[in-house]
Parts: structure tokens; C-alpha cells; sequence
């Protein structure tokens, strides 16, 4: 008899067979319950369910489950079923290597040393990028990390750890420049589906002053509460309640979970202690595993670690932290992200069961080095 594998359809059945620590531990965090969708559709639209959505009968009776974190208040709902939408914003033609490899006429990051304006503590350059400073900035330090690389999807062990690095660099000379921004953050937003304005490959860096940035620091404030209430540290919890599910793997003092309430499909978080090489190989290693193996085309990723500098502020125990998050098809126009993201819940459509078991087989067979 073939083994049943478990889906977030399975969610109650998965916690009920933890042991009574786990089951306490999950319930302490999350909060999970399940609906069904009816509705009656009429024999008119009958051929146009099977062409579209499948069986009928999926249709009629539709099973949603609703995962709630009640530290940090991510609440996701899911419904398999929505990944069968037919989405009549399709763009004219799929993405071809040249447009995504070479670089356009009026690409104005194929020249960064001409075409961009430098910080006023200069470039850092790296192996296989270069800084430039933003010229619309979200904060008043707030850079980019302009690859070599036009093609944003081009990726290797080398350019991600050099990204990484390049960005810190850049942290570093800033924080020397304004001793009181202390909090940094990187983004990629890769190609247009995920919000970028240009294809040429680039990241983002800033160093905000006062206070992290908002859900950061949200963030923080939800982690130090729940230490002060359960006296454990909610990150290390945090992947706990995964790994006992089968969601999250650690290697090499990395851990790394499908996250259970994501922003959107197929959300996988990183955590370590520290910003060090491991850490930058093992999110190498989870985008090559997304890109290659998973068919995400387009992302958002973000990193976020503690300040820079001196300062007791209550981040102890806060991890260094990355989450990337897969943003659909670049051949769709319409966006996923409405006003339940905005303002209610986010609505999904992927499944973290069959990622992690990916996921975990394809870090387990990587290599430490590539």
C-alpha cells in the first residue's frame, strides 16, 4: 500500500499525531481551523468547470483551511483550487532568454559607473556587482547592489554569497558614515511580477536610523513578548513546531522551514545565527532549488539581521532572518496581492507539505560547496 503523504488538507490529522510536547508547542503558535465552500453551479457552466477547474464535484464542495499565527498575526488561507483560476490579464508572449540576458537600449544599469550616482561614502564593488545609490530612495540611506549579471535568474553560489557581502560591505561604510543608522535591510525584487522596475539584475540595501523598520520591528516586539510569557525564544519555537511537522530542516546551524502561514505561495524562511558563508550557501541553495527545480521564475527575498553597533534593545535571540516568497508566472499581468493581503489575510494557493519534502531532499543532497 502506498504510504499517504500529507497535505495542508491533513493540517488537524498531522498535529493530532504529534507527541503531547509538540501538539503543545504548535498550539501555543498557531491556530488552524478548516471551512467548506458549497455552491450550485448551473448546468450551463457545468462544461466550463471541467475545461477550467477539474472535477465538478471540487467545485461544488470546496475544503479551505485557514492557518492563523497568534504571535505575529500572519494569517494565511488556503485553497489549492485557486491555482486552477483561468486569468484573463495573460501578457502578449512568454519571457525569451534575450530579453532577460541582454541588456536593452535603455537599460541604465549596463553602465553603472555612468549611468548611476554613487553614495556619498563612494561604491563598494564586489567580484560580480557594484553599488550605486538609489535614485528614488525609499530612506535616506538606501543603495543598490547592481550585478554584473543582466539576467537576474542567472544565479550561482559565487553571485549570491558576492550580493550578500557586496550589500554588508555597503552596511558597514554607511554606518561609518551615520554611526546612528544601525538597521539594515536587504530586498530583491526579481523581475516584474515581484515589483521591480527594470529587468537588469539588482538588490536593494538600506540602513534606516531609530528604529527598524516597521514589521521588523513588529516583528521583534512579538518575539520579545512571547519570550516574556513563555520564557522560550519564539524563533527557536518557531522551528520546532516545523520541524515536527515536517516543514523545517537545519543543516549546517541553518534552519530553514516552508512557513506555514505565508505572504504568498510557496514561502520558505532561513535563520542563523549569524550573517556568515554557510548562511549565504544554504539561501543559495534554497533560490537554486526554487528556480530550477520548483519553476519559480519571479520573487521577493528580504534579509534582516540585528543592528550594527553597540545597544541593548531587546534583540536577543533574534536570528539573523531571510524570507523569499515565489510571486507566479511572468506571463500573468494581473497581480497576485489584493485587498485580502493588504488588509485581511493572505490567500494561497500552494501547498508547504510536498515544498519542504523537496526542499529538504534537494539541501540534503547539495553539497557544502559548488
Amino acid at each position: 500500500m502506498k504510504e499517504h503523504t500529507p497535505a495542508i488538507t491533513d493540517i488537524d490529522a498531522v498535529v493530532a499525531s504529534l507527541s503531547p510536547g509538540e501538539a503543545r508547542l504548535f498550539h501555543r503558535i498557531f491556530r488552524t481551523s478548516t471551512a467548506v465552500g458549497r455552491l450550485r453551479p448551473p448546468q450551463d457552466m457545468v462544461p466550463w468547470i471541467e475545461a477550467h477547474m477539474g472535477a465538478v464535484s471540487e467545485v461544488e464542495e470546496q475544503h479551505i483551511v485557514k492557518v492563523t499565527n497568534m504571535v505575529t498575526f500572519e494569517g494565511t488561507l488556503y485553497n489549492g483550487l485557486r491555482a486552477r483560476r483561468p486569468i484573463e490579464a495573460q501578457g502578449c508572449e512568454a519571457p525569451d532568454d534575450s530579453r532577460l540576458s541582454h541588456c536593452g537600449p535603455g537599460d541604465p544599469l549596463q553602465h553603472p559607473r555612468a549611468t548611476t550616482p554613487e553614495d556619498i561614502f563612494g561604491r563598494v564593488e564586489g567580484r560580480h556587482c557594484l553599488t550605486a545609490s538609489n535614485v528614488a530612495k525609499y530612506d535616506g540611506l538606501h543603495g543598490m547592489v547592481v550585478f554584473n549579471e543582466h539576467n537576474p535568474l542567472t544565479l550561482s553560489r559565487d553571485r549570491i554569497v558576492d550580493y550578500i557581502d557586496t550589500g554588508w560591505k555597503w552596511a558597514e561604510r554607511a554606518h561609518r558614515t551615520d554611526p546612528q543608522a544601525r538597521y539594515f535591510l536587504f530586498i530583491w525584487n526579481c523581475l516584474w511580477r515581484a515589483g521591480a522596475s527594470l529587468i537588469h539584475g539588482h538588490a536593494q540595501v538600506m540602513l534606516g536610523r531609530d528604529i527598524h523598520y516597521a514589521k521588523v520591528e513588529g516583528l521583534r516586539r512579538a518575539a520579545a513578548g512571547y519570550r516574556a510569557q513563555y520564557g522560550s525564544r519564539y524563533f527557536d519555537d518557531l522551528y520546532h513546531v516545523h520541524a515536527s511537522l515536517g516543514l523545517g530542516m537545519e543543516r549546517d546551524g541553518v534552519r530553514v522551514l516552508a512557513y506555514l502561514a505565508p505572504l504568498k505561495d510557496n514561502e520558505v524562511m532561513l535563520m542563523a545565527p549569524s550573517l556568515d558563508l554557510t548562511f549565504k550557501e544554504r539561501l543559495y541553495e534554497v533560490l537554486d532549488f526554487l528556480c530550477r527545480r520548483w519553476g519559480v521564475s519571479s520573487f521577493n527575498l528580504a534579509l534582516v539581521t540585528p543592528p550594527l553597533g553597540e545597544g541593548d534593545e531587546g534583540w536577543e535571540g533574534f536570528p539573523v532572518l531571510a524570507r523569499i516568497v515565489d510571486r507566479g508566472d511572468l506571463q500573468v499581468v494581473a497581480s497576485d496581492m489584493g485587498a485580502m493581503e493588504l488588509y485581511a489575510a493572505s490567500v494561497v494557493a500552494s501547498d508547504p507539505f510536498p515544498l519542504a519534502r523537496l526542499l529538504t531532499q534537494s539541501l540534503g543532497d547539495s553539497p557544502a560547496r559548488r
